[in-house]
């Protein structure tokens, strides 16, 4: 049985909340389950709109559309709301520019699926911690290019430019990954306001202390705020 626990929180120096997650331990369409996490971006409650607005058309994309291949249904999804958000923001001068981040988890037996567009991201963790989606930002693409090591670009000032995003341009192209879950693993999903807050060998020393599922995801909050919390929080926890 899956042990799921979520949260987010609005950190301690923005105003509104522009991180959305969604959860589902159940069937969404012919997917066994689905687990969302989105971080929004763009002007006054544009971002807010954005990360909400992306979750409930993939949610309501796979719920109607009945593709059984989980890959294939989550791309139909993403390129569905990547098209209403871009119209959406032509529409109303406010939403212009708006966008958002996503990874999403489906797990089907042994093997965890995954899709990401943006910097949100998607760990493994047992007896090491290991980052599955690849983010797609300018301080990662940096690093591959060997212009910047790990630590430099934890601190680089333009960290934050993500070089995709849900709704930024009129063809989207996701990531896709699977893994071979192993007994003891735990996924954790989470958005830049942990990530950039930190350190992976922080998070994982978190995930994998004392406590129940909800004493640690509150605990991850906590430590991000406490570094800082620069940012929104958006959390999943799936113990399978």
């Amino acid at each position: 049985m899956i042990k799921t626990v979520s949260a987010t929180h609005v950190g301690l120096k923005r105003k509104l909340n522009q991180d959305y997650v969604f959860t589902a331990d159940r069937e969404v369409g012919y997917l066994p389950n689905l687990y969302l996490v989105a971080d929004g971006m763009g002007g006054h409650k544009a971002g807010d709109f954005a990360s909400k607005y992306a979750v409930e058309t993939i949610v309501e994309e796979i719920s109607s559309k009945k593709e059984k291949d989980t890959f294939a249904a989550l791309n139909q999804a993403i390129t569905e709301a990547n098209s209403r958000i871009k119209k959406k923001a032509g529409e109303d001068d406010s939403m212009y520019g708006m966008g958002t981040t996503l990874v999403a988890a489906v797990i089907e037996g042994t093997a965890l699926k995954v899709a990401n567009v943006g910097d949100s991201r998607l760990y493994l963790i047992n007896e090491k911690i290991e980052q599955i989606t690849i983010d797609h930002s300018y301080v990662e693409e940096m690093v591959r290019l060997g212009g910047l090591d790990r630590e430099q670009a934890r601190n680089h000032e333009k960290k934050n430019i993500i070089t995709r995003a849900i709704g930024a341009e009129s063809i989207i192209k996701a990531d896709f990954f699977e893994v071979e879950l192993q007994k003891g693993d735990q996924i954790l999903m989470c958005t830049d306001g942990v990530s950039n807050m930190l350190t992976d060998q922080e998070i994982f020393e978190i995930i994998k202390g004392e406590g129940s599922e909800e004493e640690r995801v509150e605990c991850l909050v906590k430590s991000a705020n406490n570094h800082g919390g620069r940012d929104n929080m958006g959390i999943i926890l799936i113990c399978p």
